[in-house]
C-alpha cells in the first residue's frame, strides 16, 4: 500500500519574525527593515541567556525604542539563565562546551547543548505561540512563519534551514551581498557603529581577542566568568550531586588555564577596537581569535553539532 502526499499550496508566511542577537549581522537586519529595504517584521525575537555582556544589552535596549518607532516590537524569549542554572545542583543538567583536561593530559571538548537550549528552544516556543498553536497544537501544513537570521556572505556555509515545517529560514544579508564589513559601514553610518558581537560572557568558544574584549569593557561580566571558571574546574554541580563520575578539570579558556592566569595581551598593533571573530586556519589564530561562528541559532558549527534526535526531543518538550 502506498502513501499519497498532498501537496500544500504555499500562500505565503503568516508572519514575518527576525531572530534578533543585537550583534552586528542581527542589528543590520532590523535597521533595514526599520528603513523599507527588506520586508518589515511583525516581531523581533531576543532570545535571552542571561548571560550577554553589558553592551549588547545596551545596544539591545536602544535597538529596540528604534524599531518600535518604526512599527517592528521587539520581543525578548528566554529559558533561564545559562550562568545560574549552571551552577545550580537541583537544575537539571545543561551542557557547554567546556574545555577539557583528561587526567592523561589530553584535552577535549564537552557536549554543547547550550545553543539549542537557550536559543533554538525559546525561539521555537515563540513561533507556535505567535501563530496560533502553542505546544502540543499540531501547527497545520502550510502554515509556517519566516525567520530571517544575519548570516553574512562571508559566513555563507552556516545559513542552514530549521528543519521544521512551520518555521523557515531566510537570509536577508546573503540576498542582498552584506558581508561583516558592509554590516559595519551600514552600522556606522547610522550612529551604531559599537555594536559588539553577541555571545555570552563565559562563551568557551571566545579567542584571546574576546576574553580581553571582556576584561578591558565589561569588567562585572569579567568577574563572574573568572568566578565562574573557578566553579566548573571539576563538572557541572548537578551531575556531581547526582554521583556521576567526571573526570579531568574543566575550563573557560582552551588552553586550559585558569582564565585569570591567562596571558590575554597582544601587542598594541593586533588589538581590535570590536568584539570581532576572524575566520582562519591557523593554530596562533584560533588561539586569538577564537572561532569564527558565534552563538546564531541553527547555525553554530563550533563544538559538536545539535542532531535532529536533538532538536525532535526538545520540540516535544517545548
Amino acid at each position: 500500500m502506498t502513501t499519497t502526499t498532498i501537496a500544500v499550496p504555499d500562500s505565503g508566511p503568516a508572519l514575518r519574525l527576525l531572530s534578533l542577537g543585537a550583534g552586528v549581522q542581527s542589528t543590520t537586519v532590523l535597521l533595514l527593515a526599520c528603513e523599507g529595504e527588506i520586508p518589515r517584521f511583525d516581531v523581533a525575537l531576543f532570545a535571552d541567556t542571561g548571560w550577554e555582556p553589558r553592551a549588547v544589552y545596551a545596544n539591545l535596549d536602544r535597538l529596540a525604542a528604534h524599531a518600535e518607532r518604526h512599527g517592528i516590537p521587539v520581543r525578548q524569549v528566554s529559558a533561564g539563565n545559562i550562568r545560574a542554572d549552571a551552577l545550580d545542583p537541583k537544575h537539571r543538567f545543561v551542557s557547554m562546551p567546556l574545555h577539557t583536561l583528561n587526567p592523561d593530559g589530553t584535552r577535549g571538548l564537552a557536549r554543547r547543548q547550550c545553543t539549542a537550549e537557550y536559543k533554538i528552544t525559546p525561539l521555537k516556543k515563540a513561533a507556535r505561540e505567535l501563530l496560533g498553536y502553542p505546544h502540543p497544537r499540531r501547527v497545520p501544513r502550510g502554515v509556517y512563519a519566516e525567520q530571517a537570521i544575519g548570516i553574512s556572505t562571508d559566513e555563507f556555509t552556516r545559513a542552514k534551514d530549521s528543519r521544521l515545517r512551520f518555521l523557515r529560514n531566510v537570509f536577508p544579508l546573503i540576498d542582498l551581498g552584506f558581508d561583516r564589513a558592509r554590516c559595519m559601514e551600514f552600522l556606522t553610518e547610522r550612529g551604531f557603529g559599537e555594536t559588539v558581537k553577541s555571545a555570552c560572557v563565559g562563551c568557551p568558544f571566545h579567542g584571546n581577542a574576546g576574553w580581553r574584549w571582556v576584561r578591558d569593557n565589561d569588567p562585572d561580566g569579567w568577574a563572574e566568568a573568572v568566578e565562574f571558571d573557578r566553579a566548573i574546574r571539576h563538572g557541572y554541580p548537578r551531575a556531581t550531586t547526582q554521583g556521576q563520575e567526571l573526570r579531568g578539570q574543566y575550563f573557560l579558556h582552551r588552553s586550559c588555564i585558569p582564565l585569570d592566569q591567562v596571558d590575554l595581551d597582544t601587542p598594541k598593533s593586533r588589538t581590535k577596537k570590536h568584539l570581532r571573530l576572524i575566520t582562519t586556519d591557523s593554530a596562533n589564530g584560533v588561539e586569538e581569535d577564537g572561532d569564527p561562528d558565534g552563538c546564531s541559532p541553527w547555525s553554530c558549527r563550533s563544538g559538536e553539532p545539535v542532531s535532529t534526535m536533538d532538536q525532535r526531543h526538545r520540540e516535544r518538550a517545548a
